[in-house]
């Protein structure tokens, strides 16, 4: 399999699928050379920088029977239109009694790394996991990127792909573009097999959970990683065969730790009796601190987890 970066597999996936079904079309504040090129400016509409304005424009060309991409570019800038997401994407199927499908992929950077400070540097998806009628997606890799975009970009609900920032230029296997490669909603995957601790790690997280494990294991530590890739719907039975293994749960995440996914799935283990009799020590998360996010270098790698935090959680979770 060839080697591209992930930022070139999301390219690939949304070109490939409006190939597949002329329906499709992509709406960004910013043109995408690419796309203009080979679909026109009809397909690739260059919007004004109006977020409110072209997701609303997603949701009635979907209704209408288009499957649009409406591409925020930073997760930031989808706050003005936290009216058109959750109050209308998130509920219009339900609120028509299913009577008509809205497929719509939306697509956010995350994260960060990029010395962005504050507003550009942050991972807000459980904002919007806690909003039902949403799909959320949450790829670690070039691979899960492409072929969780294709399946989104099919699905008849409302998807968001949160992007890690981070990610953009790391380098992946991927499948060409004939294997037609989709990967399901709602599907973790095991990245790392191991029997002493279960890590779910998310999105940039799971590269240095992955890194973690490395290092434990010359320690005689066994360290499985799971990459969940979808966290509504969250594939909580992989996540609990994995702890009903092991007997522990580290969870690493570069979101902050209030109210957030890392939250839910420590919850999800923790109220299953089952799952919960099996823990030989109690849940631990690594998060970002529950800070702004600083511009300055030194002060954002302190804020953010990274693989020595993680195997430093780990060693805490095999000793309690």
């Amino acid at each position: 399999m060839r080697e591209i970066t992930y930022a070139q597999a999301g390219l690939e996936a949304i070109q490939e699928e409006m190939r597949r079904d002329p329906k499709v079309f992509y709406m960004c504040t910013d043109a995408i050379p690419p796309l203009a090129k080979e679909f026109g400016t009809e397909r690739m509409r260059a919007t004004p920088i109006a977020e409110s304005t072209m997701t609303g424009m997603a949701i009635g060309a979907a209704g209408s029977g288009y499957r649009p991409i409406c591409d925020w570019r930073q997760v930031t800038f989808c706050f003005v239109a936290m009216d058109q997401i959750v109050n209308q994407a998130a509920k219009i199927t339900y609120m028509f009694g299913g009577q008509q499908k809205f497929p719509i992929l939306y697509r956010a950077g995350v994260g960060g790394g990029g010395r962005l400070a504050a507003q550009h540097s942050q991972s807000p998806y459980s904002m919007f996991m806690n909003m039902s009628g949403l799909k959320i997606i949450l790829p670690s890799t070039p691979r899960d990127l492409k072929g969780l975009l294709k399946s989104a970009i099919r699905d008849n609900n409302p998807v968001i792909s949160f992007e890690g920032n981070r990610l953009l230029q790391t380098k992946g296997a991927v499948p060409d573009a004939e294997a037609d490669e989709l990967i399901p909603l709602g599907k973790a995957e095991v990245k790392r097999e191991g029997n002493d601790i279960t890590v779910v790690a998310l999105a940039w997280a799971v590269h240095e959970a992955l890194a973690a494990a490395e290092m434990l294991a010359k320690e005689g530590i066994s360290v499985e990683v799971i990459d969940p890739r979808t966290i509504a719907p969250l594939d909580a039975e992989t996540i609990k065969a994995s702890v009903m293994k092991t007997g522990r749960l580290l969870v690493a995440d570069e979101a902050g730790p209030v109210c957030g996914a890392s939250a839910e799935i420590a919850t999800l283990v923790s109220e299953d009796p089952a799952t919960f009799r099996k823990l030989k020590a109690p849940v631990k998360r690594v998060c970002a601190l529950f800070v702004p996010i600083p511009y300055s270098p030194g002060l954002e790698d302190h804020v953010f987890p990274n693989r020595t935090k993680i195997a430093d959680g780990i060693r805490a979770v095999m000793a309690a």
